[in-house]
């Protein structure tokens, strides 16, 4: 008899490690944004839809969190927004409600009217499950934490949760609200090129070809750019700058021409439109310089740096957000003061002066894009993340 009752309780103990060790799914509610339109957060979420090793590795379904189809309707009003937030907000409801998950995943904003929109997603999915985890892909909430009404929900909305940072140089945007204990660190990835740039490409360019590639946002630092160019014609470099991306409620074609023309650089800038897959290829390829002098102040982790970088180029940008972890002065590029248009013309000056520059420069983004900002890499963490 007691043979049998020991027999018995090793096989039940089996019995449950067995199914322990079965249950290695995790059930997860992404709730973010996808494209369109396209940009950083979204096409971060369309990577994630899109991971085998995520979606192996866990039981996934998705919300569309984003109320805009198109660059013209951010931040603007419209009947179709609200039934697409209210769409949003009831599919969440009746997943929670008809679902056990095990966490909820959401990539929000963290100020303003965005935030305010994004936060009962998180308050419902608190009610649901003990594991919310919030990805944050911009910044901004430094100036909104000492307010008494976003103080009081910025409590509700991010105690007990878990944050996702894309660096460790954005903690201090946060550190009024987020403790160092609930923060992980996931960079962005983007895919690898499917012919890689392995071996240093040969450019034919007689006069090197600068690259600016973004929504023509001036944020973005798409007219600082041109005052820096202004300055570089004055003193008689040869360059040529392509501006590639679509147009905005800010910056439309007549204006982008209008301001090329009124610094006479007709002979030097260009303005391309919009451009996707190998016809974007073609403009990176092409290039000799890529440039990002943007000042936007909710700027993260450009994801169009690290496209730039695994196309052998030397960036120049601006000490903003994460840049200095992604461009490492003098390193795989050179990094300037935002708005400081006398020293984005120098730094630019000086990658067009010096070809062997220009060279070591973009070898070591290839190098720093492969070793740290792969797509690989992106999923890896964010896995380990998902499953701790």
């Amino acid at each position: 008899a007691v043979d049998w009752q020991s027999t018995s309780i090793m096989t039940w103990h089996q019995l449950s490690k067995r199914y322990c060790n079965m249950k290695t799914y995790n059930n997860i509610l992404f709730i973010v944004p996808l494209p369109p339109p396209v940009h950083g957060s979204s096409m971060m979420s369309m990577y994630i839809k899109n991971s085998k090793l995520i979606n192996d590795n866990a039981r996934c379904d998705y919300v569309n969190l984003s109320t805009s189809r198109s660059m013209d309707e951010i931040q603007k009003f419209s009947i179709k927004k609200i039934f697409r937030f209210l769409y949003s907000y009831l599919k969440t409801f009746i997943y929670l409600v008809t679902r056990r998950y095990d966490t909820c995943y959401l990539a929000t904003s963290c100020f303003g009217i965005p935030f305010l929109k994004d936060a009962p997603f998180v308050l419902m999915c608190k009610l649901f499950c003990n594991n919310v985890i919030i990805h944050f892909h911009n910044k901004g909430m430094k100036e909104y934490s000492s307010k008494p009404f976003y103080k009081w929900i910025y409590h509700l909305v991010y105690k007990h949760t878990t944050v996702i940072l894309l660096s460790e140089l954005l903690y201090d945007d946060v550190k009024g609200v987020i403790k160092k204990e609930q923060v992980r660190i996931c960079p962005n990835g983007i895919p690898e090129l499917i012919n890689s740039p392995k071996t240093e490409s040969k450019k034919n360019n007689p006069i090197p070809t600068i690259l600016f590639l973004s929504n023509l946002i001036e944020s973005k630092g798409v007219i600082c750019l041109l005052d820096a160019c202004k300055i570089l014609r004055d003193q008689g470099c040869e360059f040529i700058c392509n501006l590639v991306g679509g147009e905005t409620k800010e910056i439309n074609i007549e204006r982008i021409n209008k301001e090329i023309s009124n610094r006479g650089l007709g002979t030097y800038v260009f303005y391309k439109g919009r451009a996707y897959g190998l016809e974007k290829e073609r403009y990176y390829n092409n290039a000799d310089i890529f440039v990002f002098p943007t000042y936007y102040a909710q700027e993260c982790f450009p994801v169009v740096l690290l496209e730039a970088m695994q196309h052998r180029l030397p960036c120049v940008s601006s000490y903003e957000g994460a840049i200095p972890e992604i461009i490492e002065h003098g390193y795989n590029g050179l990094l300037c003061n935002p708005h400081d248009v006398d020293s984005l013309a120098h730094c630019l000056k000086n990658l067009i002066n010096n070809k062997e520059g220009r060279g070591r420069m973009g070898a070591n983004s290839l190098s720093f894009y492969e070793t740290k900002y792969k797509l690989t890499n992106f999923e890896s963490t964010l896995n380990s993340i998902l499953k701790s």
